[in-house]
């Protein structure tokens, strides 16, 4: 480092040194062509389900949070809205959004688009920064995001419900792209990522364990702390470096058995953002394949939900198989319920916000309908395997069964859906699935004109341009 490094003689890594020239020389035109379209399809994928949450009741929370506590410049865009507030409260706020409808993405660890893109964009926006430099925060955001989170997983075999911190290392989601963007040199993003540290919470699950809608909010928690660390560390602070290298900052604390060899693993080499799931229906990542299945069955036998006596999900995911006569008391419940959003698929084909109403949680044709959905015959698949599984390049195998009135059975299986590493959808099925999600939120021109916005986003000069096609109406 530059004459300021104070650590201790124990320390012989130089990971966060590493971690940070990486995210400050991370240039376009360096970047894998694959690698850079994966990267916009996950910009139009995170935006396009921020925009699905129109009419949702905690979208509107979230934008009313954003403005209150929007004060300093007005300086980035509130989506769906389209009020202008400083930088962190455009983070908060779209933050929430893009994991309200738990649409967006799944890597190895977490949802990191959920922080990466809407603190790029505030970042981006605030600071008048072009497409391609949009791209370059967010391509380093996931390579770092994920490679911290990887340093500190918990090993094979934990339970996870004895804490898992998905929203933990969220944080750095949010500080790496926001100190590109800003302009940090190294030494002042290394101490930035400090400041990650000193804002991610203890690895909790208290979200599982209460199924509140609170875990959408905390998404938009960590972004806006993403911005505050890198905006301290640009104005300076003395020493406050190698958080990822001090042996007692960060990763002794976070898990029994850290992997600090992840902080730089292959970094360069191997891009994780490709690594990444993108989800195809706005549910758990776990539910996933079996909506995926009930939709084959629908289209190819012309199933009418009324006509169907059992659908029966082999293996069940431990966990998501919650169901109760009176009802779900949140959407996060509903959201990790395979019972749930099995009944809201045949129930309405289109997904999008009309899932998750407050009046479907407890609608009693839905309740129905899901009283009538079962695990299988087969060993439930546990999520912490899962994990490591996924980790693997694997995914688990699902067979969804559906008996009907008439005797008549129809079975399908699958694994990999559509939106899997391995099954990545196309850039025509992205732009497909943006118009699903937002058209809710824009009215057919306007739509139209985002779609192309987005596809071309390494055109766009200033950030700024798009923000207006983002909003439910003009300002």
């Amino acid at each position: 480092m530059k004459g300021f490094r104070v650590n201790s003689d124990s320390i012989h890594t130089q990971y966060t040194q590493e971690l940070a020239a990486f995210t400050k020389n991370l240039k376009y035109e360096e970047i894998p062509p694959e690698v850079i379209n994966r990267a916009k399809n996950m910009v139009m994928q995170t935006i396009g389900v921020s925009l699905g949450c129109k009419g949702m009741a905690l979208a509107d929370k979230a934008v009313r949070i954003g403005k209150s506590c929007g004060t300093g410049e007005p300086q980035a865009t509130l989506w769906l809205d389209g009020s202008k507030v400083s930088m962190t409260s455009a983070a908060f706020c779209n933050s929430t959004l893009a994991d309200t409808l738990d649409w967006e993405d799944c890597s190895w660890t977490g949802h990191p688009s959920a922080s990466v893109v809407p603190c790029a964009w505030a970042a981006a926006e605030a600071c008048q920064k072009s497409g391609k430099e949009l791209l370059e925060a967010v391509v380093a955001g996931y390579e770092v995001y994920q490679r911290v989170a990887m340093a500190v997983q918990p090993p094979r075999g934990w339970d996870i419900m004895k804490g898992w911190g998905l929203t933990s290392w969220q944080i750095f989601a949010g500080v790496t792209p926001a100190a590109k963007l800003l302009g940090l040199d190294e030494d002042q993003i290394n101490q930035a990522f400090g400041f990650g540290v000193l804002c991610c919470p203890v690895p909790s699950n208290l979200h599982h364990i209460t199924m509140s809608d609170a875990y959408h909010f905390e998404h938009g928690l960590r972004s806006k702390d993403g911005i505050l660390c890198a905006m301290i560390a640009k104005e300076g602070v003395d020493n406050y470096q190698d958080c990822f290298d001090d042996t007692y900052s960060f990763d002794y604390h976070m898990t029994p058995e850290p992997k600090p060899e992840w902080y730089a693993k292959d970094l360069g080499k191997r891009w994780l953002i490709m690594e990444v799931l993108l989800k195809h229906w706005p549910a758990n990542m776990w539910l996933q394949t079996p909506i995926e299945l009930a939709a084959v069955l629908r289209e190819k036998y012309d199933i009418e939900p009324e006509n169907i006596s059992e659908i029966i999900l082999d293996p069940p995911t431990a966990g998501r198989m919650y169901f109760s006569e009176k009802g779900f008391s949140s959407l996060t419940q509903a959201q990790f319920s395979a019972p749930f959003m099995l009944a809201s698929y045949f129930l309405d084909p289109v997904p999008g916000a009309n899932w998750f109403r407050k009046e479907k949680l407890t609608d009693k044709r839905l309740l129905n309908l899901a009283s009538k959905v079962r695990g299988g015959e087969g060993k439930p698949d546990i999520l912490g395997e899962c994990f490591k599984d996924f980790q693997e390049g694997k995914f688990p195998k699902k067979t969804l069964t559906i008996r009907m009135n008439d005797g008549a059975v129809y079975s399908e299986t699958m694994d990999c859906h559509p939106g899997h590493p391995r099954n990545m959808m196309s850039d025509k099925e992205f732009a497909n699935r943006f118009r699903i999600q937002a058209a809710p939120a824009l009215g057919k021109e306007r739509l139209e004109e985002a779609v192309l916005a987005l596809e071309h986003l390494e055109d766009c000069k200033n950030i700024g341009e798009i923000s207006r096609l983002l909003t439910a109406h003009e300002k």
